[in-house]
This record gives C-alpha cells, structure tokens and sequence, in this order.
C-alpha cells in the first residue's frame, strides 16, 4: 500500500528561472517590440504564457533579486539598497525546494552575497567585477580584458547549460540561471548581423539623435545574445526528456538602462517581460492580463513543489493562472525605490488602470543610476538641455522640486506623462491608492522618511 501511494503521487515539475538583467518589458518580440529579434522568446510565448501585467518590487538589480528569493519586499530583506547582501537569517525559497527534495542550482550573475551560498548545491558565479576597464588600465591588462569580455563571455549565460548537465537525475530540480545580457557597459560587433538605428523605437522621453539611436542598438543586440542562450536550454531540456515537466518563468529584474527607466517606478522601470513555458500545464499560445509581481514567484513555486509555504513570504500563488484560471490573483501591486548610486526614497502602488507614485525625497531630481548617467543617451540629453532644446518629457531627469505625488491613468497613458494627482475629478481614486499604500506600509513594516 505504501508503494501504491508514493506512485500516485504527481510528479513534481522542474523549475527553471531565467532572469535577464536591465530588459524593459517591451524591448522584445512577445511584448510587441517589432525590431528587436528574439526568435527564443517567441517561441516560449507561443509555447506558453505571456504575462501582460507581471511587476517588480524595485527597479535595481541586487535589491530585485533579494526580494525574489525571500518572497519580502525590499525593505523587508536587509538587502534594499543596490550592492546589499542578503542576511543569512532571511529564508529563502531555494533551501525549502532543497527540504522538499529539490536539487538546486545558480549560474551567472550571483549578486546575493555570500551568506546565500549555502542555499545552493552548486553555483556557477560569472564575476561582473572585471566588466569595466579601468582608466589607467596597462597593456597587459587591456589585452586579458579583451580576451575574458568580448564575446559570449560577457553575456553571464554560458554556464547555463554546462550547471543543467550537472544535475543528479534522480530528483526534481530547481535551476537559478541570471544573465548579465542586456547590462552595460556594451560593446560593438557582438552580432554578426546588428541592429540597425531605423529599427530603435524610441519613447517619448528620451531624444531622437542619431548618438541614442546608436546607444539602443547596441542595448538590442545584447538582448538577442541573450535570446540565443534561451534557446540552449531549452534544447537541452529536449535532450535530456524533461521539457515537458519542467517550468521555465522568464523575466527581467529591472528595466531598461536609460535614463528614466531603470530604478525609477514608472513602468518602464518596474514592469517586466514574464513569460512561462511549461508543455505539461500551461495552455500554449496564452496572454495573462491580471496582475502579478515578482514577490509572488517564491510562493508559486514553493506551491508547485509541494513545499510549506511559511509565514515570512509575502508572495500570492498564482499558480492557478498558470494553468488557465483568470480569477484575479490580487488587487494591487506595490514597488519601491531606495537607495541606488544616488540618494532617493519613493513608493508606487498600481492596478490595471492607475499608478500612484509618492516621493518623500521630492526636492531630489530624478537622477538615473550611475551606468545610464555614463550613456551616450544621458550626455546627448544633457548637451541638448543646455541648449535648450528638450521637450518637457525628456526634461523629468532635471526637474527639481519633483511632485511629492503623482498619479497617472497607465492604460491611457503608457508613458506616465500626465501627472492627475491634483486633478479634482480624480480625487476618489487618489484616495483609494492612499489608502492601499497605508495599508500595506503597516502590515508590511515600511520605515520610511517624513516628507521634507
């Protein structure tokens, strides 16, 4: 009888998690970018689920990361602000897959700090360290960076593969597979066939000049590089005969690496391109419309294995939308913003229809992160500010007093351009989104600065 019982028991899927690093959510095919070429994605959309409204705590990378593992909010991990190590006392999801039989995995960027290590059986860690020359740089030097970071080196996914070979085959696996691709600093001629400049799609806020263009296309290619590693393990999931059983979540852990985008709480900054491809349970060929957020990846996994889910993860499941439910899994999702190169503090709570942001360090600009500040984007805006050229769109980076709240109707307003906070007829739904960050500011023990 026990024999019988064991053997009834479904078999639990692999989990695979491939996290790309600075990817806007509409830099790419399934999102609807027309130009960017990523065959990979494509087929995991049509192979699976697109995500049309997945959300991150934090737009900055390691804080992004630190949430994803814990199931918590930034602030809630001890790791809120970029370059933070993950506390040993925080739980993580990885060592409750490891106690559910799990064997675990991580391959390229690691930025968790060494405290996490143990949560692991085996990493493959790509060092980012070396990625930036530096300025006094001898020739002895110059010539080992050029032989360790051109090419496929610098993409944090060749490990990917060689880590999935590794595993036993007689357990279930979990496999934490993070890309450096698309983060810069970039370099020329890593495609045979680039992008070209008449194939960028520009927001509204960033200046049409032939030095952006250029910018973009070298952010495009790195995307594909990426795109092509995709396509590696999944061929090596066929290889292997475990596709069919096996999750594949994609996303990326923060948006796209120009100014206004990435750390900031618009959507360019914390919306992500999650897609799901899982042949033995997702329906193929689907779009999700209701809203998800990286906090709750912990807790779908955690689910899906069979594994206790305890008190500290703050994540929903929404494994049911993983197999076609379209009951919403939550109301709202919340983001934040911390410290990241640059001093600032902020908030966002969104639904389908609204985003509320509030600045308790308003008096601050909305300076970008110390690698978009470097872009050619950056410096072709700011040459263009002091001619006084920019539109008021592309001037948000230099504004100062910023509003100390902001309110913008997303679904009408993609671009989070016309701010309604002081807008009468929307008094009603400002008070809603106050009320919903109140809320979750106490129950989940947001210490937060007084408004200056």
């Amino acid at each position: 009888l026990m024999t019988a019982s064991v053997a009834a028991q479904p078999e639990k899927p692999n989990l695979v998690l491939i996290i790309a690093d600075d990817l806007a959510w509409d830099d790419c095919g399934p999102f609807g970018h027309p130009h960017v070429r990523t065959p990979q994605l494509d087929r995991m959309a049509k192979e699976g689920m697109v995500f049309e409204q997945a959300f991150l705590t934090i737009s900055s990378c390691s804080p992004s990361r630190a949430s994803l593992l814990t199931g918590r909010y930034p602030h809630q991990t001890d790791a809120e602000e970029l370059h933070w190590p993950v506390p040993g006392e925080q739980v993580t999801f990885v060592e409750k897959l490891k106690e559910a039989g799990y064997w675990t995995g991580a391959a390229g960027k690691w930025h968790l700090g060494d405290a996490m290590r143990d949560r692991f059986d085996a990493i493959k860690e790509v060092d980012t360290s070396g990625f930036q020359l530096p300025a006094n740089a001898g020739a002895d030097a110059t010539a080992k960076f050029v032989e360790t970071t051109t090419g496929d080196a610098k993409s944090g996914c060749t490990d990917w593969v060689p880590l999935l070979r590794e595993r036993p085959q007689e357990k279930p696996f979990f496999l934490w597979l993070a890309a450096v691709d698309p983060h810069r600093p970039y370099d020329e001629g890593i495609l045979e066939q680039p992008h070209t400049p008449a194939q960028v799609v520009l927001p509204p806020y960033h200046p049409d000049t032939p030095a952006v263009r250029r910018d973009y296309t070298l952010y495009y290619d790195e995307i594909t590089r990426m795109d092509r590693f995709i396509g590696e393990v999944f061929q090596e999931l066929e290889v292997q005969g475990v596709a069919e059983n096996t999750l594949v979540l994609f996303f990326s852990d923060n948006g796209r690496p120009f100014p206004r985008d990435k750390t900031t709480l618009y959507d360019s900054g914390i919306r992500t391109p999650m897609i799901a491809r899982w042949p033995q349970a997702v329906p193929a060929g689907t779009r999700c419309g209701q809203l998800v957020s990286s906090v709750d990846i912990a807790t779908t996994f955690l689910s899906l294995a069979g594994a206790r889910v305890g008190d500290t993860f703050e994540g929903k499941d929404f494994s049911p939308l993983l197999r076609g439910g379209t009951d919403p899994v939550r109301e709202f999702v919340f983001a934040e913003k911390n410290w990241h190169d640059y001093e600032d503090k902020s908030r966002a709570v969104r639904d389908l229809e609204y985003k509320f942001i509030i600045n308790y360090y308003s008096d601050l600009p909305l300076t970008p992160p110390a690698d978009a500040a470097r872009s050619p984007t950056f410096q072709e805006m700011r040459r263009l500010r002091e001619e006084g050229t920019l539109t008021p769109a592309q001037s948000t980076c230099f504004t100062a007093p910023r509003p100390q709240v902001e309110l913008y109707h997303v679904r009408k307003d993609p671009h989070e351009l016309t701010n309604l906070a002081t807008d009468p007829a929307h008094a009603s739904v400002l008070q809603r989104f106050r009320s919903a960050h109140l809320t979750w500011k106490k129950k989940t023990g947001d210490k937060i600065p007084s408004l200056r």
